[in-house]
């Protein structure tokens, strides 16, 4: 996982003493910019900026359905692009490339099928397959987010998921627990692995100030993340996807003609073998399944029934349930463009196989020496970790092959992909705890409240982040990031199975659900702290771990619990009074085309309804809406400091209050918010993309098979 966060952080050595390891040593040292590499850069954070001003100047700042949901204008193709590059942090590109160094190419089937790899740990035979971070299934998953769940949250007329779960089933402590969990594995594990990846590769290759570097970062994507809303994260998005293709794409390039092409990288792959081994030990061994996706269901260090099924219940909960990706899905302006950004998301996906995970198996033919060492002081001396260094697989390559003005290219990749993903993150985070947490204690609030502190818990996390640094650096061996990221990948299955029972059986109620949740939650940590207490063992120590660690694979535990929390939740389902039929109306597959009148008898809270504003808000001008009052306000607003327009408009409270509408108007825009009506020709058109996109998927998977 990440253990590549040691190298930035105190070791110790074989003999007991505590040593300090520059982990530039296995990169090289004096590695500075040209000026051609600065150019780029500039050009680079020109383009971001402008594009976020741009974003933030045309957004709907100032309402909910704006701020969040982007105005539901959003057409298909940054959708997509959005999508993928939400998905692909910095920790993709030194976590994906890494375990594909260490074991070969069967984690790319986590980006086909759906997992997010962080930063991974481990080598050859002994690597840890937990080392990614959920993600996979991602082609076949991104076309039910388009077709199965997106419809259901549209029709229940939705902004987050916890909000979701509140209509479906009442009550507010599976809202409350959703929120609040969530909020957590955004800081603890996707920020922080984020920023410190992105802000490592940066000083892997360039020497810069840890500290420095991350708060530039976290500053510009802030700034226009504040200002500008979704709107501003999915525009920057785009571009920043652009920029990580094409720049990706180079490397690729140059790490295949540098090692003979694909044939060529077979040949040299299965021959990196490190010059320094451990006696009596095969870790020094690439695998000799490296080229195989589906491997061994036992022996494997990942089972293909656990790719194709336990990784499918992970995949479910990151590209069906999770606030980050379903977020933009739910900002298109009808089904079919949301459809469209699903299909463009999918395709987008194949590429990191190709990009990021040969380009890290390239990586350890050219250099197996650094990027596949085994022997725990060697390793211990190249990285800082002793566990492994196929982490430095994807700095290495930049370092090495980049030449003057493409390497300033590379580092805008990494930047590129850190900086989509916080900013992915810092808003769907903020929207989690404007509607879901604070609307919880302070039912009436206004909508320029939300407004605000949905900007200010963006400040919120960008301090958190910073403070986190320290902590994840100084932690011992990576173990600390190790319990981080157990709790994703074992709380996920429970939610898989509530929301998959939530949508497709109505007999499911409440106290089924809430059960099922804390069921599925007990016995997930059990399985985490097992994992966190037994780590794994290094090249030539004995493995002395329980034989539920040692000989059940984390993704067949994925499937069980996943099966055993539906039980617990149909049981108790069962057991209780079910819910009326009438209340279940469009918020299940089999009734999201319901008549909207059972939808309109109440306004639905944080919905971006027809005056954008939450039920028992007031307009924002406190209610004042004759011409008068507008009068003496823009009379007001005139006299100000320009300062204080300037933080009015980057607060989203500049601007006249929105018009009160009436009922009937209210309804009919409520009608238009959720409906999931699609032209004919354009369903056609959607759906033939998706059969095309799974040809594809389906040909990789044989090919590679």
């Amino acid at each position: 996982r990440s253990v590549v966060l040691a190298a930035m952080g105190p070791g110790t050595s074989g003999s007991g003493v505590r040593t300090v390891t520059a982990p530039r040593s296995a990169l090289g040292s004096g590695v500075s910019l040209h000026a051609y590499d600065i150019g780029v850069l500039v050009v680079y954070f020109v383009f971001v900026i402008g594009v976020g001003i741009w974003s933030s100047i045309r957004a709907s700042r100032g309402t909910i359905g704006g701020y969040f949901l982007a105005g539901r204008s959003m057409t298909w193709w940054p959708i997509g692009a959005s999508l993928m590059s939400s998905n692909v942090g910095s920790g993709l590109f030194i976590g994906l490339a890494g375990t594909g160094a260490a074991g070969g190419l069967a984690v790319g089937g986590f980006e086909w099928n759906m997992r997010k790899p962080g930063p991974g740990k481990g080598r050859g035979t002994h690597q840890r397959s937990h080392s990614t971070k959920i993600r996979s299934q991602a082609t076949w998953l991104l076309l039910a987010l388009g077709w199965i769940f997106v419809p259901v949250y549209i029709a229940a007329g939705v902004v987050t998921m916890p909000q979701y779960l509140k209509k479906r089933f009442g009550g507010q402590r599976i809202q409350v627990y959703m929120s609040v969990l969530s909020l957590i594995l955004y800081i603890f594990t996707k920020i922080s692995t984020d920023i410190f990846s992105g802000a490592l590769f940066i000083q892997i290759a360039l020497g810069w100030n840890l500290y420095l570097s991350t708060a530039m970062l976290l500053v510009v994507t802030a700034v226009y993340t504040i200002a500008g809303g979704l709107t501003a994260v999915i525009y920057t998005d785009a571009l920043q996807t652009v920029i990580m293709v094409g720049g990706a794409l180079v490397l690729m390039f140059l790490g295949f003609q540098e090692v003979g092409w694909y044939p060529g990288l077979e040949q040299r792959y299965r021959q990196a073998i490190p010059n320094a081994t451990v006696p009596n030990t095969t870790c020094h061994l690439p695998r000799s399944d490296a080229f195989h996706m589906l491997r061994d269901p036992v022996s494997g260090d990942i089972p293909w029934p656990g790719l194709i099924f336990g990784l499918t219940v992970l995949a479910t909960w990151c590209w069906c349930t999770d606030q980050v990706i379903v977020q933009r899905s739910l900002s298109a302006k009808n089904l079919s463009h949301a459809k469209g950004g699903s299909v463009l998301g999918g395709y987008l996906k194949i590429l990191p196989m190709f990009f990021i995970v040969m380009p890290g198996m390239i990586s350890r033919a050219l250099y197996p020496d650094e990027v596949g060492c085994v022997d725990p002081d060697v390793c211990q001396s190249i990285c800082g970790a002793r566990v492994g260094c196929s982490n430095i697989a994807y700095p290495k390559l930049v370092v090495a092959l980049m030449p003057v003005g493409l390497r300033g290219l590379m580092i805008a990749v990494i930047l590129a992909a850190l900086m989509s993903s916080l900013t992915s993150i810092f808003n769907s985070s903020s929207t989690l705890f404007a509607i879901d947490v604070w609307q919880r204690f302070r039912r009436k609030a206004t909508e320029q409240e939300l407004m605000v502190v949905g900007r200010l818990f963006v400040v919120f996390l960008v301090v958190i982040s910073i403070l986190w640094i320290p902590i994840i650096q100084s932690s011992n061996s990576g173990q600390l990031f190790d319990y981080i990221q157990s709790v994703t990948s074992y709380l996920a299955p429970p939610i898989t199975a509530l929301f998959l029972l939530a949508i497709f059986c109505k007999r499911v109620t409440e106290p089924g659900a809430f059960w099922g949740l804390m069921f599925g939650l007990a016995v997930g940590l059990l399985r985490m702290i097992l994992e966190f207490s037994y780590p794994a063992p290094a090249c030539g120590e004995a493995d002395r771990r329980p034989a539920v660690l040692k000989d059940f694979h984390y993704l067949y535990f994925a499937l069980l619990l996943c099966g055993l929390t539906a039980i617990v939740i149909i049981t108790v389902s069962l057991c209780t009074t079910p819910i009326p039929e009438e209340k279940l109306a469009r918020l299940t597959w089999w009734t999201r085309s319901h008549p909207h009148s059972e939808l309109e008898k109440e306004a639905p809270e944080g919905t971006p309804g027809t005056s954008e504003m939450p039920s028992g808000a007031c307009p924002p001008g406190g209610g004042e809406t004759e011409n008068s009052s507008q009068d003496q306000d823009q009379h007001r607003a005139r006299r100000r400091r320009w300062g204080r327009l300037l933080w009015d408009w980057f607060c989203g409270l500049a601007g006249p209050p929105e018009r009160a509408l009436s009922p009937a108007e209210t309804a009919a825009r409520q009608r238009e918010l959720t409906s999931i009506a699609e032209e004919p020709l354009w369903t056609r058109v959607c759906n033939v993309n998706a059969v095309l996109l799974l040809a594809v998927n389906v040909f990789l998977w044989g090919y590679f098979a």
